[in-house]
């Protein structure tokens, strides 16, 4: 769901972004009887074209303020996590009652066991379900906000560093259009993060005390023995040539 909207996000602020920078274009071109064709006509652009990558995600959510923001959002989920992690751990209770017990039970109170099972499973899934939502509808408000200001960089620095195009390789191909590439040459994410750090003065957040890294955690999922967690905060690797 996350990929999905950044993707149809950036589209859209890209796509404003360079109809701004068309229009201010159109203004300075001269119009009208006193424009010659040489003028009016548009530029033949010299050498190859030089196309460029960026894993729009890992930008958003690699930047200094992406970081601290999904962080801040991962600790507000905490106590709603501990409240499905009990559901979770009376519901499993309940199933292994129901194993060790089925053959000394009689016919009513096993049918009021597998009631109360079916019960509290369907609470349990619809909480978690809730909660990925919640969580979810967290991390694009994030996305958004945050690309708002990252989408004009990309196309200024796109623009200064000759670039004619720039495509998203947050997913691999074939979910991405692009094939292969060779990240050591046209990969901009790097420098589109660092430029954004510098613009935003947001400070790297601190890493947690006695662990060179913090271990992802994993997403929700829809079912007992699973305790709901909110999306991995850590970035997603970029995706390697084919």
């Amino acid at each position: 769901m996350t990929s999905k909207f950044l993707r149809i996000v950036l589209a859209g602020a890209v796509t404003f972004t360079f109809s701004a920078f068309a229009q201010t274009g159109s203004a300075a071109t001269p119009s009208g009887p006193a424009a010659s064709p040489a003028a009016s006509a548009p530029a033949t652009p010299a050498g190859p074209t030089k196309v460029g990558t960026i894993n729009i995600q890992e930008a958003i959510f690699g930047c200094n303020e992406g970081r601290r923001d999904i962080e801040a959002a991962g600790k507000k989920f905490e106590p709603k996590n501990n409240e499905l992690k009990q559901q979770n751990d009376e519901l499993e209770s309940l199933k292994k009652q129901l194993t060790t017990q089925q053959d000394k039970l009689n016919e009513d109170a096993l049918a009021n066991l597998k009631k109360q099972i079916e019960s509290k499973q369907k609470l349990f899934d619809r909480a978690v379900q809730d909660a990925q939502e919640e969580f979810g509808n967290q991390q694009q408000e994030i996305a958004s906000r945050i690309l708002q200001k990252m989408a004009p960089m990309i196309v200024k620095y796109a623009q200064e560093n000759g670039f004619t195009m720039i495509t998203d390789t947050s997913k691999p191909w074939p979910q991405s259009p692009v094939l292969w590439w060779d990240p050591d040459k046209v990969d901009i994410t790097k420098q589109v993060v660092d430029a954004y750090n510098v613009q935003s003065g947001v400070p790297a957040p601190a890493a947690p005390a006695g662990a060179a890294t913090k271990p992802a955690a994993p997403k929700p999922g829809a079912g007992a023995g699973t305790t709901a967690k909110p999306p991995a905060a850590k970035v997603p690797d970029a995706p390697k040539p084919q």
